[in-house]
């Protein structure tokens, strides 16, 4: 039996969440779930928008499967996920992309990952303002955290029998701190030599995606361009609503859709619950529920290679609970 923190999240983040339980629950393995609230439901109910209770619960499981959470844009509370990584030391994200049978798109046959450096950088939001109309935001980039997320990547494409990294990064024009992220990945590489070890700058990489994406294997990112490049690398598979996340740190890890929380459609119960599937299975690989996760991820497989029950946003008409039923169906039979 496994204890995991639930966050269910906003808008329609509730109705994906309850719905992948479901799967996972029929797949066989035995899960209590701990749920908790975070963002705006948890600041009109506990003040906060990560209550106490939350990081103690995943503290003390070392896993979290998380739905999607609103994040207001310009003004309110700072990210969630953000807070979740500081708290929490969560400082590897992986975000694998895969390209899903019968699910149109230039590259049928791409499957990279984006490693992304996940508590530096520009994306931490260290900003202040220094006098009335001008705000300085801070790029902090560390020794310690680009050697680790770099012993990461390789850790990474050692076990799942990857065979290159690629390093992304803007070190001809920020030389002193993408200079160093990308020193300490070339010294990384050094004890690795049978994983091949490359670079490229950001922009170059970007093109490149875009008009070659086979080319590349492993991304390795620091943590702005990670969050960009991962989400135009979602693009090349079909968007945000196919593609799993994890956040992963020395003392736990949680999984989470990547995607918003549409409160256009929220309630409706039309969402696609993909991402946070998938994010789930890896999820059930990281806890040592192989067996599940294969299952689970052959019979998603076959939903979409007969491409008879799809959701709205990928040309379908089925409901949320629909293409749960559906691939519950295929596991059974």
């Amino acid at each position: 039996m496994h204890t995991i923190t639930l966050i269910p999240g906003d808008g329609i983040g509730p109705e994906v969440a309850s719905n992948v339980v479901r799967i996972i629950e029929a797949s066989g393995v035995q899960i209590e779930w701990e749920m908790h609230v975070a963002g705006q439901p948890a600041l009109d109910k506990f003040g906060t928008t990560l209550p106490d209770e939350l990081l103690e619960s995943i503290k003390r499981n070392k896993v979290g499967l998380k739905g999607p959470i609103t994040t207001p844009v310009g003004k309110g509370f700072t990210s969630v996920n953000v807070g979740l990584r500081k708290a929490l030391d969560l400082y590897a994200n992986l975000r694998p992309i895969r390209a899903l049978p019968n699910i149109p798109c230039r590259n049928p046959n791409l499957d990279l990952v984006v490693v992304r450096e996940n508590t530096e950088s520009l994306y931490s939001g260290l900003e202040h303002e220094i006098i009335p109309g001008v705000v300085e935001s801070l790029k902090i980039i560390t020794e310690k955290a680009s050697t680790r997320i770099a012993h990461f990547a390789f850790d990474f494409a050692l076990r799942e029998k990857r065979k290159k990294i690629t390093c992304v990064h803007k070190a001809n024009i920020m030389k002193m701190s993408d200079g160093l992220f990308l020193e300490c990945f070339r010294k990384v590489a050094e004890d690795h030599p049978q994983i091949e070890a490359d670079d490229k700058i950001v922009d170059n990489a970007s093109m490149q995606l875009v008009m070659r994406p086979e080319q590349f294997d492993v991304l390795l990112c620091e943590n702005l361009y990670g969050d960009i490049v991962s989400d135009l690398c979602a693009g090349l598979i079909g968007g945000l609503g196919l593609v799993p996340g994890a956040n992963i740190g020395e003392k736990g890890a949680v999984f989470e859709a990547v995607h918003g929380s549409a409160p256009d459609i929220a309630g409706q119960g039309i969402a696609n619950p993909t991402a946070l599937l998938q994010s789930a299975i890896l999820m059930l690989r990281h806890i040592d529920e192989r067996a599940a996760a294969d299952k689970i991820e052959t019979a998603m497989l076959k939903v979409f290679a007969e491409g008879k029950v799809r959701t709205r946003d990928i040309g379908g008409t089925a409901k949320t609970a629909e293409f749960a039923d559906e691939i519950i169906a295929m596991m059974n039979g």
